[in-house]
Order: C-alpha cells, then sequence, then structure tokens
C-alpha cells in the first residue's frame, strides 16, 4: 500500500463532495462539500494543499452495464482540467455505480433525516468511492483505476 493522504471526490453538477484518508490509506473520512460553478478548483485546491494529498480518486458514473454517458464525460472534461491545476499530483479515476445509493443508505442507516441528509450525502459517497479506491488497493496491490491525463487547452 502506497503511503499518503488521498482525497476522495464526489463530482456532481451542484456540488462535489470531498473525502480524505488516513496517510496510511486505511480509512476514508468525510472532509467538506464544495459548492460547483466558479472558485471550485481553487477551493480543491487549497484542500489539496490543506491535507498534503499525494492523489486524488474521483468517481467516474457509469451506467449499470458498464457504459459512460453524458454525466462521465461531464466527469472526466473536469478531472482533466483538476489534473492541470495540482500537476504533478495524479488524479484517478474510479467507477462509482451505485455509491450514492449506498451513501444514502448508510445515511439513512443512522439516523440522517431528509435535509440533514441531503447536506452530507455527496461527502458520505465520497467517503464509499475512496474507501473502495483504498480497499482494492490494499487487496490487489495496484493503483485503483485509470489514470487522468492533463489536458492542455
Amino acid at each position: 500500500m502506497r503511503h499518503g493522504v488521498r482525497l476522495g471526490l464526489d463530482p456532481g453538477d451542484a456540488r462535489i463532495g470531498v473525502a480524505r484518508s488516513d496517510p496510511s490509506g486505511f480509512l476514508a473520512t468525510p472532509v467538506e462539500t464544495v459548492k460547483r460553478g466558479r472558485g471550485d478548483l481553487a477551493r480543491l485546491v487549497e484542500i489539496l494543499a490543506e491535507e498534503e494529498a499525494v492523489e486524488v480518486v474521483m468517481g467516474l458514473p457509469r451506467s449499470l452495464s458498464g457504459g459512460e454517458g453524458p454525466s462521465a464525460a461531464k466527469v472526466r472534461l473536469f478531472a482533466a482540467q483538476l489534473a492541470r491545476r495540482i500537476a504533478p499530483v495524479p488524479v484517478r479515476l474510479c467507477d462509482e455505480r451505485l455509491t450514492t445509493v449506498s451513501a444514502e443508505a448508510m445515511l439513512r442507516d443512522r439516523g440522517r433525516k431528509g435535509g440533514k441528509r441531503r447536506a452530507v450525502v455527496d461527502q458520505a459517497a465520497a467517503v464509499v468511492i475512496l474507501q473502495n479506491a483504498l480497499d482494492t488497493e490494499r487487496a490487489t496491490g495496484a493503483a485503483p483505476g485509470e489514470i487522468v491525463e492533463e489536458t492542455h487547452d
């Protein structure tokens, strides 16, 4: 298992859930929810610096069959923009099928209600994405997902 804090991101159209791992890469915990739009990339760069993260793991939405639609294309573009801003820190895309459903269920089981649950579901989804990536790396010995190439536009 590689050493260092990783950030997990669940990018949506309105908000980006952010999670972090401990330096040993064992446990993912929520950090904050960043509002999408002006300044979102700058805030993610700040969080990366604050946490001294060595990698970013971003959820890639796929259909249940594994295909990619318009949401995945938006995430790929956003991931490339972030990769350009934080290079040489790598950004990885990891399959996030059903993570929001898992996060909602987990929060519901813990008694979070309606509005309070919606306020943290993005962070919880980021935790699920990052924890899956950490568990996969621990089980396989290989870095999870696919590396994002930075764009030069």
